[in-house]
């Protein structure tokens, strides 16, 4: 079968297109699935350069195949699965394996999708939508009239996390590096967006919230904002730390966080919140449901090939990429 696999670390020179790797097999736990589609995520690049080569939540080791987010057709099922049956339109995430023809995938994290929902919806949505859920339900718990502030709105998680907030009834405050991309912002329904102007974002949130700070901040970039971040967040507010695009705070102390105001500093990540199957399944119908309903709206701005997934991987590493992009392979 084709697939895309990496046996060292390094750029997008590192990527193997191959046409001979082996069909997987189905553990007793897992489903083989025809993939149909897959999802291009800084995972991906992240997975390809290593940093996860020593995470113990998410387990990738080399040599491996990329994509940690697809959506295909059950053609096989391990003998413990007994909630997923052949033929079963499935999608999921964080189960690497999938930019290849086939991809034998943990059972628990993946999650039937209707038949009105296409292959290619599912694998833009499932790992940037569940994400956001937990997020929002999760971790942050937002209600009506909280208030919090989203970095990198214009990427595919912000974009939601924006969406998601408002129907909870939030106020948002959006940061991004661009008018293009402070304009996508506002169409998913920001309330104020603004540039990141080296960390003076925390003085027009505090400005804006007459000195007291927003509940909630959702942070995907770490080194670039997290201490500033921490200066537009109110007494007690939450900073949830969820990337580090822009590198790892490696020297914060703790006292920071006291005078700061009190605050709660979480590092939450996905595995931890897709335990098991029927979680999974709870926030992929969520996620679907409300596509279906027109209150969440996930666009796919590119679509490639498997013969050009390093193309793909050069353009989002670069920040050349804006919004979702998928692999179309069946």
């Amino acid at each position: 079968m084709r697939a895309i696999t990496i046996a060292a670390y390094g750029g997008p020179d590192v990527l193997q297109k191959r046409s001979d790797a082996p069909i997987p097999v189905a553990g007793p736990d897992d489903v083989l699935v025809r993939v149909v589609c897959a999802g291009i995520n800084f995972m991906d690049i992240h997975t390809r350069q290593g940093k996860y080569a020593q995470s113990r939540t998410y387990p990738v080791r080399l040599p491996c195949t990329l994509g940690m987010e697809g959506a295909g057709e059950v053609v096989a099922i391990g003998n413990d699965v007994r909630h997923l049956v052949l033929a079963d339109r499935v999608a999921w995430c964080i189960a690497w394996g999938s930019y290849a023809d086939y991809a034998a995938i943990p059972a628990r994290f993946a999650a039937r999708i209707a038949d009105d929902v296409t292959y290619e919806a599912a694998a833009a949505a499932m790992f940037q939508g569940c994400t956001a859920h937990y997020l929002i339900e999760d971790v942050a718990r937002l209600q009506a009239d909280d208030t919090c502030l989203v970095h990198a709105a214009s990427g595919s998680i912000g974009q939601i996390l924006i969406q998601m907030a408002k129907q909870r009834g939030a106020t948002v405050f959006a940061t991004a590096s661009t008018a293009d991309k402070r304009k996508v912002a506002q169409d998913c329904g920001a309330d104020h967006t603004m540039a990141y102007d080296d960390g003076r974002f925390a003085d027009t949130i505090r400005e804006a919230t007459h000195g007291i700070g927003v509940d909630v901040v959702f942070d995907s970039l770490g080194l670039a904002t997290l201490r500033d971040s921490m200066r537009a967040a109110r007494t007690s507010g939450l900073i949830v730390n969820y990337g580090n695009v822009s590198g790892s705070v490696r020297d914060l102390d703790p006292i920071e966080l006291g005078e700061a105001g009190s605050l709660f500093l979480t590092r939450p990540r996905l595995a931890d919140h897709m335990r098991d199957a029927v979680t999974v399944q709870r926030r992929a119908d969520a996620i679907f449901d409300a596509m279906r309903k027109g209150t969440l709206r996930i666009d796919v701005a590119a679509r490639y090939t498997l013969d050009d997934v390093d193309v793909a991987h050069a353009r989002i590493e670069g920040r050349e990429q804006v919004g979702k992009a998928v692999v179309c392979i069946g």
